[in-house]
């Protein structure tokens, strides 16, 4: 008797065979600059994706016992730090010292620059740990946002190897850790997505070369803070919520820089924090917040911006130091822009 035959519906077609690992994209990456390439960045960005897999398993296990509340102490923002962002904070320096690669850490956990001991690492990495983990209680998604640069000298390594433009970057990307685990990821050649298959333990390839919208339809700012927000960022937001063709965007705002972002990437439209009468620099870090994700932004054909400057020629004064971010969609953030362009008040940058 012959086996009965499946046939796939007419809309299904069968799962790929052809599984591009993280991995093998590092390496298909390495061969492809040939004797240029050292192998150094592929070996720091295998330990980030462990990392990645590792913070992914105790996020999950943070909802289930109480390691989100307060480790006792706060960071150099003067935000409490919880028992998470700790955690993840010493996943992230323990991974990335111990593969031999990076020579100079910045952590949003961390106040001073850390220098690796001893190493001959010829990368620098800036990073926050876990972005959004205020939220972690409510279930929203948190993320880990990274960005590395390459050391001038590695027998002299210093703070003054990261406190360079983010153009200057070689690579950003950020992992997202919810529903599922996405890691997006760019080297300078564009832009690709990856998802953990838990039950291979890989990052699997699932958005190739993203593409960012020329134009979206979602705005994503804390309208909360509109009252303290300058007259470009209130006259912007009016006209895309009162447009005179009828058809109002759509506000999505997560709370969660990672999860945003992402979103923003995908689906097009813009992203906002800007700065104000309250918070005179903005409130997001350059270096391991608005750097990366602005990397990734114009690496996908988007535009990132202050209002009246691109953010990646910022040059950082400090570690620490926070700058006004807008990204997302050209056309949007264009748009953006000539209301900054036309404006009198104050100038900034």
């Amino acid at each position: 008797m012959a086996a009965p035959q499946t046939t796939l519906g007419a809309d299904l077609e069968p799962p790929t065979t052809d599984l591009i690992t993280l991995t093998r994209h590092i390496l298909s990456r390495q061969r492809a600059l040939g004797e240029e390439a050292s192998g150094d960045l592929t070996m720091l960005l295998i330990a980030i994706q462990v990392t990645s897999k590792y913070i992914a398993s105790n996020v999950r296990k943070a909802r289930l016992i109480n390691l989100v509340g307060l480790a006792g102490a706060s960071n150099v923002q003067g935000e409490d730090q919880k028992k998470l962002d700790v955690l993840s904070n010493d996943i992230m320096v323990n991974a990335l010292s111990a593969s031999g690669k990076c020579s100079v850490m910045v952590s949003e956990e961390v106040d001073e620059a850390i220098i690796v001991g001893g190493s001959k690492g010829t990368y620098a990495v800036v990073f926050d740990p876990l972005d959004g983990s205020s939220n972690i209680d409510a279930g929203v998604n948190v993320g880990t946002i990274f960005g590395i640069y390459k050391v001038s000298d590695p027998s002299k390594a210093s703070v003054a190897d990261v406190l360079k433009p983010g153009r200057d970057l070689v690579a950003a990307g950020y992992t997202m850790y919810g529903s599922s685990c996405n890691l997006v990821l760019s080297t300078g050649q564009g832009v690709d997505g990856f998802t953990l298959d838990e039950a291979l333990g890989e990052f699997i390839l699932t958005h190739p070369d993203i593409k960012i919208p020329s134009r979206g339809k979602i705005y994503s700012f804390n309208e909360g803070n509109s009252l303290h927000f300058y007259e470009p960022t209130n006259k912007y937001l009016e006209s895309i919520k009162y447009p005179s063709n009828g058809k109002p965007y759509s506000a999505r705002y997560i709370g969660s820089m990672v999860a945003d972002v992402h979103r923003t990437l995908l689906y097009g439209g813009i992203f906002g924090y800007p700065d104000d009468k309250k918070s005179k620099d903005g409130k997001l870090r350059m270096l391991y917040e608005a750097f990366p994700m602005s990397f990734l932004t114009e690496q996908a054909g988007g535009v990132a911006t202050t209002g009246t400057q691109r953010i990646l020629d910022v040059v950082p004064k400090n570690i620490h130091g926070r700058c006004p971010v807008f990204l997302g969609s050209k056309d949007d953030v264009e748009d953006l822009k000539k209301f900054y362009a036309a404006w009198d008040g104050e100038k900034r940058w």
